[in-house]
């Protein structure tokens, strides 16, 4: 098997990546560098708690932050992310032949089904607890009014 090359900061990119509020950040960051106080404003949270994330996403060197006068802004800083973007995009080749030989699959399922009195998966409607309740309700009335 080819080993694929090693990155170093993937690990740690992938896992600034991972919270919802550090995405938010970077989208922030997009559209210019900003304090802690402005990238602190739309979220529910302490800039103490913004710090905190913006140090994840500059030891992931996601960011990068310099010292102008009293404040520290932050901006977006892309190589990482770009290293990220092309370690994923190793394996979109990946991705066609594995649908293709799902509908493979979906088809010889539906081939062998056709003729036969077997419950496709297309024929199935989701039993809901509302329908569930309605059911009961109507069994209910019927063996009330002894039909």
């Amino acid at each position: 098997m080819e080993q694929l090359s090693y990155r170093p900061n993937l690990d740690a990119v992938f896992g600034a990546l991972a919270d919802p509020t550090r995405r938010a950040i970077l989208s922030r960051l997009m559209g210019g560098q900003a304090s802690v106080r402005e990238i602190a404003e739309p979220f529910s949270m302490s800039q103490p708690a913004i710090s905190r994330h913006l140090k994840v996403l500059e030891r992931a060197g996601l960011i990068e932050r310099e010292i102008d006068e009293q404040r520290r802004p932050a901006r977006l800083a892309a190589a990482n992310l770009a290293a990220a973007a092309d370690w994923l995009a190793e394996f979109r080749a990946f991705w066609p032949s594995r649908f293709d030989r799902l509908a493979d699959v979906l088809a010889s399922m539906r081939e062998e089904a056709v003729g036969a009195d077997e419950i496709t998966p297309a024929s199935v409607r989701p039993v809901h607890r509302d329908d569930e309740h309605e059911q009961q309700q109507e069994r209910k009335s019927k063996d009330e009014r002894g039909t």
